[in-house]
């Protein structure tokens, strides 16, 4: 497998040329953000991807996942790059600063994002499913639901997943119809 390298210099000259960073900067909601501060969170976050998710493909795909009545195990060194992916804040970069999100704007956990699905399109999913996870209980749940879901999920302590189901199908995919 060849290795990770973050694409930095494109992903900064599209969030600050092309997306406009400076501006959305100056929404008063992201007031004690700078674009310095940008710049190293997504640095912070191509070193992630580069060191510790990217070398995790050949174990993911030569040990993968096993399962047995009492849990599942992931591939070496998983757990470990997720803990280490949980406690240095990645699970809630954009997310409210009530719940324990760190608030900063959608563009820069996109670009973040980008890189982890870039170096390891396996465990970006996990991520991907909680982010989508918190935006339903954020938008949907009671006060009390939200209290008790969004900082587990902001810390990374709980994930969320997507189920999908159909009538005809229930969550058998390759059964869906389409009009």
């Amino acid at each position: 497998m060849s290795d990770y390298k973050a694409p930095i210099r494109d992903i900064e000259f599209v969030i600050n040329e092309v997306a406009n960073l400076q501006e959305i900067l100056e929404l008063p909601k992201f007031k004690d953000f700078d674009v310095e501060t940008v710049s190293a969170v997504v640095r912070e976050g191509a070193k992630l991807s580069e060191e510790v998710l990217g070398p995790l493909n050949k174990s993911g795909d030569v040990e993968g996942a096993t399962w047995s009545e009492q849990s599942v195990q992931t591939a070496g060194g998983w757990q470990e790059a997720y803990q280490q992916f949980a406690e240095g804040g990645w699970c809630s970069v954009a997310f409210d600063p009530e719940f324990g999100g760190q608030g900063l704007p959608q563009l820069v956990s996109t670009a973040v994002q980008e890189m982890w699905a870039a170096s390891n399109m396996s465990f970006s999913l996990c991520p991907l499913l909680t982010q989508g996870a918190i935006e339903a209980v954020d938008n949907h749940a009671s006060d009390s639901l939200k209290e008790l879901f969004l900082p587990k999920m902001a810390a990374g302590e709980w994930t969320g997943t997507m189920n999908l189901t159909e009538p005809q199908a229930g969550s058998d995919l390759s059964a869906i119809r389409a009009k």
